[in-house]
């Protein structure tokens, strides 16, 4: 699925990368490989993390809140994130893991067994495990369960087009808004992610953005304006946008913790473009996480942590003045 046969070898189409993949070589993601003059992939029924998360912690705020999500990777990656927090599985190869062994009608009964409501894709990137990822969501919409992928959105349109008709909501992780950052930070490219959210908002996907702020990296307040800018004018003005504090990882190990302060201004600047739910994560003991009506400014959820303390939404609604509160709730 995906590829196109060429005399150097096949090119894979999953991802803006398109490698063109020798015989017996890996793309760059270490899961797709040629055998034969055609390309397999080495993620199949082998997740390597499985764990029953708060919906809360995808972050997902404005989708099905309080519940659990069935949370699953496969390991490997199409980005070399210089600051990754799951370096452990996202940097290696599915043959390189400790895995289990489940098939997608598995994980769906599991995921019914465990109470939860949806199915998460995430920790590691589920662009790289897509097949998988496709399947087991057309199983749980059988089944009445939702699918929810976290992605760093590196994906070529078609197969985006193929996600689309099977999962629910995604949490788009947006690096940063400068293509030479998206090189040297990430290993990828800004459009593609930017086409992405487009994409997913065009088919109806429920949307959430995160934007680690990283110093030295992607802490440049002007910057953090244009991204807010572009969200605006390209009709993501209610799309909740999570801005998470970074902490000590993997190749930036040396550097300090994103300091409050600058996540503060930056969700500043985010509110005062017209973007009307701006959260900041990462940083335990604060409120930042609750939601507030823009219209009367009511606390409409609060939360503590990743628990749902209390709610007064009605109906989809601020229980206050009646405003809509977008999101899926039910």
């Amino acid at each position: 699925m995906f590829y196109t046969p060429t005399p150097r070898g096949i090119k894979c189409r999953l991802c803006p990368h398109q490698c063109t993949i020798k015989e017996g070589d890996t793309g760059d993601c270490r899961v797709r490989y040629n055998k034969g003059g055609k390309l397999f992939t080495r993620a199949w029924n082998n997740p390597c993390a499985v764990h029953v998360d708060p919906i809360e912690k995808k972050p997902m705020l404005h989708f099905l809140p309080g519940t659990t999500s069935y949370s699953l990777a496969i390991a490997g990656c199409n980005f070399t994130c210089l600051n990754c927090q799951n370096w452990e599985i996202s940097q290696t190869s599915p043959d390189k893991t400790r895995n289990y062994d489940l098939s997608p009608e598995q994980v769906v009964n599991q995921a019914k067994k465990e109470g939860c409501r949806s199915i998460s894709y995430t920790y590691s990137e589920p662009v790289t495990f897509f097949e998988y990822t496709l399947e087991c969501s057309r199983q749980a919409r059988k089944a009445g369960i939702k699918n929810i992928v976290v992605s760093n959105g590196y994906i070529n349109p078609a197969p985006l087009a193929e996600w689309c008709k099977v999962i629910d909501a995604a949490n788009i992780d947006l690096k940063s808004f400068d293509d030479e950052i998206y090189t040297m930070l990430n290993n990828g490219s800004l459009e593609p992610v930017l086409n992405t959210l487009l994409k997913l908002k065009e088919n109806g996907i429920w949307l959430e953005i995160t934007n680690l702020i990283v110093p030295e990296w992607t802490d440049d307040m002007d910057m953090i304006r244009r991204m807010c800018q572009w969200l605006a004018k390209n009709g993501f003005k209610d799309t909740p946008l999570h801005f998470s504090r970074f902490y000590p990882q993997y190749k930036l190990n040396k550097l300090q913790p994103t300091p409050e302060n600058i996540l503060k201004k930056a969700r500043e600047i985010a509110l005062g473009q017209g973007l009307q739910y701006v959260y900041i994560g990462n940083i335990p003991g604060r409120n930042y996480a609750d939601t507030f009506c823009p219209n009367c400014h009511s606390l409409i959820i609060e939360r503590v942590g990743y628990t749902l303390r209390q709610s007064k939404l009605n109906k989809g609604k601020c229980g206050v003045c009646g405003h809509i509160i977008p999101g899926v709730w039910e």
